[in-house]
């Protein structure tokens, strides 16, 4: 790209990005490689948030990149709708293993939010084949982000993502979000304080009734909301009230997924088992776009029982696509070959440690993290929320460091494979960036 002043960069309508701001002092990223992107400039900047929570194993891993060749030259794309191709059914038995043997099956899709509308959709069929059909309420959490589908956006609970797009989906509900800083500013970890508020799906099943409720989702670490990570016993008490009631629990691990928690998923860290898992983003360690949904048997299993036919009138074109199918099972591979949860589990400490070392400076109100993921929590500027969190996110950029924001808390959660001097240089620069704040 020769010019990449304004006019040459109209024609894109960027996602999620400050588009006017942007086009008047681009940051241009053009190559990456391990823990680092370059950006136009030619400058090195560490990447503290695994590009958009989806790099687990860093960047450029050859493996990855010969899978996705190879498949490209034998088989660029193949249906799955009455047809299949092997690497699409390797994966899944791969899946299965990777998660423990804890699901059946596994649902191929393109991204997250695809992710997430094809496990309410499964959740909504599923009652429906049961003959339990009046189930049709979602339950969703506020500060909850589930995609940018229409159904992911109404079970979500970010304003901003909501606002614009009239009414959506009816019969959802929202349980109470889990921040509360007076109580559990600078925990390490799980916070003490707030499993109470997985009660409020108590107060929502008596309001609704629960045999009008088919599942309630919510993330098990809820990143793109600011890192806020549940209380001690939270998730556990909302498994026992869904079990009570008979209600599904999906558990949203788009960002938690393929390591994030130093295990697996967020439900092995955590202990809770989710009668379905979304998932995206490191299953192919972004190189290829993908997502997939991970059922319990049970679930599948009621579909295999209706009348002869197509069980579920679902799917997507790109659904199990070779080339995504073969960047995953790359990417499982090097998973083991690299020993990479093994890495994230012996860097925690150190990674919390760092965190821990931004207390006291100028702004910063809470720290919180939990596995390779921490939320850095600014006090706002009066009058201008988000302002002082963007003015961290450009100046860090400036300073040679990729950075999350969403209003004013920094994100980070760097690829698993950091070692020592990467959490030294991360949290060294990031240090420096507070001090530069206004």
């Amino acid at each position: 790209m020769q010019q990449s002043g304004p006019d040459a960069m109209s024609s894109f309508w960027m996602p999620f990005t400050n588009n006017r701001d942007f086009k008047r002092a681009p940051r241009m990223l053009v190559s990456a490689e391990g823990m680092y992107y370059r950006d136009a400039d030619g400058r090195q900047l560490l990447d503290g948030a695994a590009g958009l929570w989806c790099v687990p194993c860093g960047h450029g891993q050859p493996k990855i990149a010969a899978a996705i060749a190879q498949m490209a030259g034998q088989l660029d794309y193949a249906p799955t709708f009455q047809m299949g191709h092997p690497t699409a059914f390797e994966l899944a038995e791969r899946l299965m293993e990777f998660s423990g043997h804890r699901f059946g099956q596994v649902f191929y899709t393109g991204s997250g939010s695809e992710a997430v509308d094809t496990a309410l959709k499964i959740a909504l069929a599923y009652h429906r084949m049961r003959g339990d059909g009046g189930r049709t309420r979602l339950i969703g959490r506020e500060r909850g982000y589930h995609g940018v589908g229409f159904g992911g956006i109404s079970v979500g609970g970010i304003g901003a993502n909501r606002k614009h797009f009239g009414p959506l989906l009816p019969g959802v509900d929202h349980l109470r979000h889990t921040h509360d800083l007076e109580r559990n500013a600078y925990a390490r970890g799980e916070p003490e304080h707030g499993v109470e508020l997985a009660d409020d799906l108590e107060r929502i099943v008596a309001l609704h009734d629960p045999s009008t409720i088919a599942a309630v989702i919510v993330e098990p670490v809820s990143g793109s909301t600011g890192v806020l990570i549940p209380p001690k016993g939270y998730l556990k008490r909302l498994r026992e009230i869904c079990d009570r009631h008979g209600i599904l629990l999906i558990f949203d691990e788009v960002i938690t997924g393929f390591g994030r928690l130093t295990t697996p998923f967020a439900s092995d860290w955590y202990g809770v088992e989710p009668d379905m898992m979304t998932t995206a983003k490191g299953i192919t360690n972004g190189a290829v776009p993908m997502g997939a949904v991970f059922s319990k048997g049970f679930i599948h299993d009621a579909f295999m029982d209706a009348p002869k036919g197509i069980e579920l009138f679902h799917g997507y074109t790109y659904s199990g696509h070779p080339l995504a199918c073969a960047a995953a099972l790359a990417t499982l591979e090097v998973f083991k070959e690299q020993a990479v949860l093994e890495n994230a589990a012996r860097i925690q400490p150190c990674f919390e440690e760092g965190l821990q070392s931004l207390r006291g400076l100028p702004h910063v109100i809470d720290l919180r993290s939990i596995g390779i993921i921490a939320g850095i929590e600014l006090e706002p500027i009066a009058g201008q929320p988000g302002a002082r969190g963007y003015a961290a996110l450009k100046q860090a950029f400036a300073d040679g460091l990729l950075i999350r924001t969403t209003g004013d808390i920094i994100a980070l959660s760097p690829p698993l494979v950091l070692g020592k001097e990467h959490v030294d240089e991360l949290f060294g620069k990031l240090a420096a960036v507070l001090r530069q704040l206004a």
